[in-house]
């Protein structure tokens, strides 16, 4: 039986917001690896699994996978926390990649096995003009991609007026762009008029709203888009909001994705079990590793939703490879939001998750199937980058007002 020795931290990424939690063990070359990255407090999480976490856990045996989580989730009273939840999601996946090679098996296989070959992802095109945009959706159906998010720009795009095209107090606070829901309203159903007459019906498009809208708004633009029959529209609310799905879900039949910023049960329970979403958002790493990410998929099972675990660019590939075993192994499963790598960073991580042809493919080494290589990962840290702080975007309507992200 394999008992905790040590529980280390590696920072990478050239700004260092990859936290990588390698657990050891007294088995000679037994170790397991799980992501605890966070792109805005990494020296929280890293204080927290080096001073809290980490000290706790040495001589405990390293299969005891669930009575770990359940003690350690309410080890610091307070719990549902985004540090905690992301120190304790990187444990919990360090100990199902050791389950998973002292079994000798890939962790998909421990959870029940294989439901499907491979699992189908999502792409993300961008364009500034509906024409660029629907060439870009083309490259991605072209490449083998099922189903592609289409974004006029970035986060919010469409929505935003030039300062002095808005009416704005004399003493306005500096500001090249401000929001506009009304603006908004009417650009995003004309981006997909525009597709859906260019590309027709039969590409599965989704749209990131990235909670930029007021509630009322957002209702109202799930309704707009109903006529171009949408794969999902993707967090149209705030989580502080969640309790307008109910008016959407009776206003319309737009399919609904949440949770990207979800970190306590009680911000997806009631959507899942009420039926007010159709696909489940959730970051493995922000809501506590793969253990409760089964639990959540095995909840979405029974009441019809499926799963879209988030990924995005600020992720790293382990945790990505946790997401594709739990999609590998969860019938809920639904669509996987893709992500991609420099080479050097695909590099550091050898066993890395394969995209191809719009699909990801684990291999079959046993646990997760992928390492580090902590030489390459040093290496790719850059000092001053590392020590920039970090901010979430500050996008402001009119009046100077920050529009929630």
């Amino acid at each position: 039986m394999a008992k905790i020795t040590a529980v280390k931290c590696i920072r990478t990424r050239v700004n260092g917001t990859w936290g990588i939690v390698k657990i050891l063990t007294d088995q000679p070359g037994l170790y397991g690896i799980g992501s605890a990255s966070d792109h805005y407090h990494q020296d929280a999480v890293i204080q927290a699994i080096e001073t809290m976490i980490g000290p706790r856990l040495i001589g405990r045996d390293a299969d005891r996978i669930e009575d770990i989580w359940q003690s350690f989730y309410t080890s610091g009273y307070w719990r549902n926390g985004a540090i905690t939840n992301t120190a304790l999601g990187g444990i919990d996946m360090a100990l199902w990649d050791i389950k998973g090679k002292e079994a000798g098996m890939p962790v998909y296989q421990l959870l029940g096995g294989a439901c499907r070959s491979a699992v189908p992802c999502y792409a993300h095109a961008g364009g500034s003009t509906p024409e660029a945009l629907a060439e870009a959706v083309q490259a991605y159906l072209d490449e083998g991609y099922p189903v592609v998010r289409c974004q006029l720009g970035g986060y919010g795009g469409g929505g935003f007026l030039p300062s002095n095209k808005t009416s704005r107090p004399e003493n306005a606070w500096q500001s090249d762009k401000v929001f506009d829901d009304e603006a908004y309203l009417d650009a995003i159903p004309a981006m997909f008029e525009y597709l859906r007459s260019t590309l027709g019906f039969g590409p599965k498009l989704t749209h990131d709203v990235h909670e930029h809208l007021r509630p009322q708004s957002a209702v109202a633009l799930s309704k707009r888009l109903e006529p171009y029959r949408l794969f999902f529209l993707e967090d149209v609310l705030p989580p502080e909001q969640i309790q307008w799905y109910r008016l959407i879900r009776e206003q319309c039949t737009t399919p609904q994705a949440m949770g990207e910023l979800f970190i306590n049960p009680h911000e997806w329970m009631p959507l899942i079990t009420e039926r007010l979403i159709d696909y489940i958002r959730v970051r493995v790493s922000k809501v506590g590793g793969i253990s409760p990410c089964r639990k959540i998929a095995a909840l979405c099972e029974t009441f019809g939703i499926n799963t879209a675990w988030q990924e995005g660019g600020d992720n790293d590939p382990v945790n990505q490879m946790a997401a594709v075993h739990l999609d590998m192994a969860s019938w809920s499963f639904g669509i996987q939001e893709e992500n991609h790598f420099r080479q050097d960073e695909y590099d550091t991580f050898p066993g890395h998750a394969i995209l191809k042809g719009g699909h990801i493919y684990p291999n079959d080494s046993p646990g997760l199937g992928i390492d580090i290589d902590e030489a390459l990962a040093e290496q790719l840290l850059v000092e001053h980058e590392v020590k920039t702080p970090r901010y979430a975007a500050e996008d402001r309507r009119a009046d100077g007002s920050v529009v929630r992200p």
